[in-house]
This record gives structure tokens, sequence and C-alpha cells, in this order.
């Protein structure tokens, strides 16, 4: 119950985000990556082919297919099959499967395949003829779902560069599922400017000291966005996984909510609506005490701890909530 009630939230998440501003996101290979993400996740739980392809309810020759069609292609480095073939089908506009054959000779024909006819069933590629002479193309007007402005993009790029940092091209291009051409316009103008920093070695490796997202910054919202949901899930995850299923006023990890009925006059009013301005107040001066210690101060080199804490505010019932702050990340 509580897996289906998670899952049911984070699709309104979802879709919201697919049609914010009017937009309409693409979202045929949407399901395709929270399978693979999901069964990486079990995988890192200790968990085999068998048992997660049980928990799927597939066969296991079914489940090593269908994940052989969505892992990395052996033609097109660091991107899925699903995902190339996709990008190859829209760049010639029209194909012959014998073109998409020949262009992924490295890839399992079958897989290949098998990944034409899960893009034709979705409705992103339409198809018509026979055999080999099929033609493929897009059957969607998705020309703009792929376009991120790119200050968005460093802003995304910088705030995932300061959680994993040291981090890596490929640990960046894995969390944040970017094409490389784009992650190197982003590291390009994030080194320039002195926000991330090359640290060198067998692999080059990508850090910040630091990562300040503007509250009315206009472009940071989905960087915003996505540390806020990070950071909850984060703390939701570290306490199940050290088998924490109860609360201790004393607890460093964990969450709390509290929901307040007020109304305009209410002695609390204020108190209750101004909530999430005096959290980030607070927030953002104890922020700006530790690094003005940390500048002048070297860290030990063992037991240093990074404190993660959010906040969140709703206000329900209130068409007009006049004179309260825009609370929105």
């Amino acid at each position: 119950m509580l897996i289906d009630a998670i899952v049911r939230q984070t699709t309104v998440l979802i879709a919201q985000l697919a049609t914010t501003g009017g937009s309409r996101a693409q979202l045929a290979h949407t399901a395709n990556q929270v399978f693979v993400d999901l069964v990486a996740s079990l995988k890192e739980q200790g968990l085999g082919s068998k048992v997660i392809a049980d928990m799927f309810g597939l066969a296991l020759r079914t489940y090593h297919s269908k994940l052989q069609r969505l892992t990395e292609s052996q033609t097109v480095s660091g991107r899925t099959l699903w995902q190339a073939l996709f990008d190859y089908v829209q760049s010639q506009r029209v194909v012959y499967r014998s073109d998409v054959l020949r262009r992924f000779a490295n890839d399992d024909p079958i897989s290949v395949r098998g990944v034409l006819k899960d893009l034709v069933d979705s409705g992103v590629l339409s198809r018509s003829g026979r055999g080999d002479q099929t033609r493929y193309q897009v059957a969607l007007d998705v020309s703009g779902s792929a376009s991120h402005n790119d200050e968005r993009t460093a802003h995304l790029v910088a705030l995932t560069v300061h959680r994993l940092g040291p981090a890596s091209r490929d640990d960046l291009i894995g969390a944040l599922s970017l094409d490389s051409h784009r992650l190197e316009r982003a590291l390009a103008e994030l080194v320039a400017d002195g926000r991330v920093r090359v640290v060198t070695g067998d692999v080059e490796r990508f850090a910040s000291d630091g990562c300040v997202l503007p509250i009315e910054d206009a472009h940071g919202w989905e960087a915003a966005l996505f540390d806020h949901y990070q950071a909850m899930v984060s703390a939701m995850c570290t306490k199940l996984r050290l088998g924490q299923t109860h609360a201790e006023a004393s607890d460093l990890i964990g969450g709390s909510t509290f929901s307040y009925q007020v109304w305009p006059g209410h002695p609390h009013y204020v108190e209750a609506t101004r909530f999430l301005s005096d959290f980030r107040s607070r927030g953002s001066t104890l922020r700006r005490k530790i690094a003005e210690h940390n500048r002048s101060h070297t860290a030990p080199t063992e037991g240093v701890s990074r404190v993660i804490i959010y906040g969140g505010q709703t206000l329900f019932g209130v068409e007009d909530a006049d004179g309260l702050e825009n609370t929105d990340d």
C-alpha cells in the first residue's frame, strides 16, 4: 500500500512538471527509465536477476530481453538503445528498417526490432511498409521537448556536482540523463565562472565548495525542486536503510510534518504562514556563518559530515493569500 501511494504521488508530480507553463513534455521514455533505474537500485540492495524478475511478474528470459533493450547501446556509448534509436530516426526524419539494423549493427538485432516495436506501440514512431522496407518516422512533435535553456542546465549540473562531487562526467551523465554535448557546455560555463573546479587524477572529476540558488532566480527553479525532492528522498532512504522505523527527539536523520488550521485574524496566523520564510532566513544565516568559518579553517581528512536540511510549505483553502511571500521552490 505504501509503495502504491508513493508511486501515485510521484506520478502527480511528474504530470505537473510535464504540463508546467503550458508545455507538453515527451513522456514516452519515462516508464522505461523507471524500469531501468528501479532494477539498478534493486541490484544495489543485493537482489539477483531471478528475484527481481519475480518482483516484476516477468519470466527471467523476458526480463533479460527487456533489460537488454533499455540498457546502454553497444553502438552509441552513453545512451540506451531506446534513446539512441529514437535520436537516429528523429535526425533522419524517415528511415528504413534495413538502415536501422545497419546503423546499430553492434547491438543485438532482436533487441533493435524490439525497441522499434516499443516505439511504434507507444505512439512515438509511425510505421509503414513491410519487411526490411518498413519505413519509420517520428509520429509526435517533440521538437521542443529536448531543448533546455543552457542556464537552467548549468544550475542542475552545478547542484549535482555539489551533491556528488568529486564527480566524473559519467557520474553526471548517469545522474541527470544528460547527453555529453550539453554536459560539456554546462561544465565549461561553470568552470569559467568559478562555480565548479576541476579535480585532476586518473579520471578528471569536478567538485564545488557550495551551491546557492537564489530564491528570486527565475532560471533555477528546476534545480531547486530537484534539490528539495532529492534531500527528502535521501533522508527517508537513509532512515529506512538504518532500520529506524520510529522517531526520537534526538534524531539526526529524519523529518517532521506539521499541519496547522488558522485563518485571517487568528493570533498565530502570521506565525504559521511565515514559517518557511523564517526557516529560510535562519538557514541562510547559518550557511554564511559556516562558510565563513570554513574559509579560514582546513577540514580534517576524516569525520566530516554533510548536514542536509529541507523544508517545504503549502497553503490550502485560501483563494487569495494577500500579503504572503512567494514560497515556490
